[in-house]
């Protein structure tokens, strides 16, 4: 009798420990909005300092976001979400998508996408648990998902 119950709990312990491992990937999402009425897991965007800034650049017939590339060292910055202004420069309709090209069929991968109409500014909030669970790496890759064939950059995170 004793070693079915201890069987049971040890059962029961499994299937919660599996249950907060799938939870940990999703520990808030990507949140996109603006600066006074975003916010990500529970904090304000407008009290989050802006980590990275992403701009929409056209150059010639060449559509790209600037800078190519971005590295953040996470071992001198606090554990306080990830967030990044991207802002269209150009006079046409821009989009934005960043996410991990390795693990892009994954249920859990990283994934904020958003259309930016000229001149606009949007801001993105990834809580740092999320950057780090649903990457394979420690890369992501942005792009512009509505000219697909266009250069885009990466962001390196320095864990």
């Amino acid at each position: 009798m004793l070693s079915r119950i201890a069987v049971l709990f040890l059962g029961v312990l499994g299937v919660l420990a599996s249950g907060t491992s799938a939870l940990a990937l999703q520990a808030g999402g990507v949140e996109v909005g603006d600066l006074e009425t975003g916010s990500v897991v529970g904090q304000p965007f407008k009290e989050l300092e802006v980590d990275v800034q992403l701009y929409a650049v056209e150059l010639g017939g060449l559509k790209a976001w600037y800078p190519p590339t971005t590295v953040i060292d996470f071992k001198v910055r606090p554990g306080r979400p990830l967030l990044i202004k991207v802002t269209n420069t150009t006079a046409t309709e821009r989009g934005f998508q960043m996410t991990d090209p390795v693990n892009a069929a994954s249920p859990f991968v990283l994934k904020a996408e958003v259309v930016l109409k000229p001149g606009e500014t949007k801001y993105i909030g990834v809580p740092t648990s999320d950057l780090f669970n649903a990457t394979q790496g420690n890369t992501l890759s942005y792009r512009d998902h509505l000219n697909p064939k266009q250069p885009g950059g990466k962001l390196i995170m320095i864990k």
